[in-house]
């Protein structure tokens, strides 16, 4: 009997805290040196040419030294023209290669809202240590969950799962996609009115960071770590109310091992707090609540994790791509009354994974689902759109993609939110002095504490 008990436990605990599933053969792996993408992408082009074969980074000639520093970016396909506009007149031609998120938006506003679609350039890349950790992570990642919590154990600076086989590795390939190392920006994060109005939420200064891409960082050592992930500061300057206030919050790739610990400071308080409901579908107070925190820039990682993930496949879609014109631009020239100017976003055929996401018996969300677009290149979720509980659609979220050679790669750093039935907002606007986005070395475990975000916003 004991014996049996034994086994049994054994077994429960297996299930518990073991692996969705064994990791892909090193046959399959291999196809990341031949007919796919170093990342996992299908490496040759559609059938009609309109979605080019990758062939790495290609040379644009981008003026690196002033990327580097800080300085405005450039536009690499500024003389190109549009091949073709999607409008509310004509999205029927188009069905198939659009979101019901991007459809809904078309139908809500057919005098203003459209789509340029322009010449498809695949130019993500990537070093070559993270193409060697993905060819290691294919065959080394482990999906990992204790029933609660979830994870992945044995991947580092690079894709865990490059060749996919269900909805929830593409979630964790969406959370642990190459997007550079550290880099500094200054932002504003904007919500409009139902009149239109734009209302600042935040100006701010702020750092993110990648632990898990340090080169030459090992598995073994990542975990010893205690699997740390995507960290984030922001220290607010504007609006005057908020002047003072700080935001740090820290993720990992293993929540079974590590939650997510967020803080924030409040000038009115004076102190640093814990901030827990930072995640989720608590209103976002960067940009005065109109979105959720787990709708920031594709949904970002959570702990404990509320939904079930569904691959539905792979398709071709309409997605925005190559937007380094909006770093040029003013927000006066970015903006329209109610919506993003359409004269200024830049759209592309790509293949996208779609996942569908429902939420979990017993788990609570003001969103029941979500579909997600997941972009093959860079695994960035190009778009995503959200049902409410009554099945309607609901919220539509754009995530635009931008070329930065000095990382090299596409990167995501900002997103357009609409609410259907209400208004709209946009977060990671640059702006001026000084600097937009620039690469920074590392900062220690030791920058990244409560102590660091009150010792920098007392005022």
């Amino acid at each position: 009997m004991k014996t049996h008990i034994k086994l049994l436990s054994a077994t429960i605990v297996a299930l518990l805290i073991g692996s969705a599933h064994a990791a892909v053969t090193q046959e399959e792996a291999d196809q990341l040196k031949t007919t796919l993408t170093p990342l996992g992408a299908e490496r040759a082009g559609n059938k009609d040419g309109s979605i080019p074969e990758w062939k790495g980074c290609p040379d644009l000639k981008a003026p690196l030294d002033k990327l580097k520093a800080g300085d405005r970016r450039w536009d690499p396909y500024a003389n190109e023209k549009p091949l073709y506009s999607v409008t509310a007149a004509n999205m029927a031609q188009y069905e198939d290669k659009l979101s019901e998120g991007v459809k809904a938006l078309l139908a809500k506003y057919p005098q203003t809202m459209r789509l340029d679609v322009y010449p498809t350039h695949r130019n993500h890349c990537a070093p070559d240590y993270v193409y060697e950790n993905t060819y290691k992570n294919a065959t080394r990642a482990k999906y990992v969950t204790n029933g609660k919590e979830d994870g992945v154990e044995g991947a580092v600076a690079g894709i865990p799962f490059p060749i996919p086989k269900n909805g929830i590795e593409v979630r964790w390939n969406l959370n642990m996609r190459w997007r550079g190392v550290a880099f500094e920006s200054k932002d504003r994060h904007y919500s409009f009115t139902s009149s239109g109005q734009p209302v600042l939420g935040s100006q701010a200064h702020q750092f993110e960071q990648y632990d898990a891409y340090q080169e030459g960082l090992t598995p073994e050592e990542h975990a010893k770590q205690g699997y740390p992930n995507f960290k984030f500061m922001q220290f607010v300057d504007q609006p005057t109310f908020r002047a003072g206030e700080g935001l740090m919050v820290l993720d990992s790739t293993n929540c079974t091992v590590q939650d997510r610990q967020a803080w924030q400071y409040l000038v009115g308080q004076r102190r640093v707090r814990r901030a827990p409901t930072v995640g989720w579908d608590t209103p976002d107070f960067v940009v005065s609540g109109s979105n959720f925190f787990d709708e920031v820039f594709g949904s970002v990682l959570s702990c404990n994790e509320r939904y079930e993930y569904k691959l539905l496949g792979k398709k071709e879609m309409l997605i925005p791509y190559n937007n380094n014109k909006l770093f040029s631009l003013t927000e006066k020239e970015m903006f329209g009354q109610n919506h993003h100017n359409p004269d200024v976003l830049r759209w592309e055929l790509h293949r996208v994974w779609v996942v569908e996401a429902t939420l979990k018996d017993g788990k609570r969300h003001a969103v029941q689902k979500r579909k997600f677009y997941v972009d093959e290149d860079t695994w960035s979720t190009a778009m995503f759109d959200g049902w409410d509980h009554s099945g309607k659609i609901w919220r539509v979220s754009i995530s635009p993609a931008y070329y930065f050679p000095d990382v090299p790669g596409m990167l995501i750093h900002n997103d357009f939110l609409y609410v259907l039935d209400g208004a709209w907002s946009t977060r990671g606007v640059m702006y001026e002095p000084g600097f937009q986005m620039r690469q920074i070395p590392m900062k220690s475990k030791t920058e990244f504490g409560p102590d660091t975000l009150s010792a920098r916003n007392i005022r």
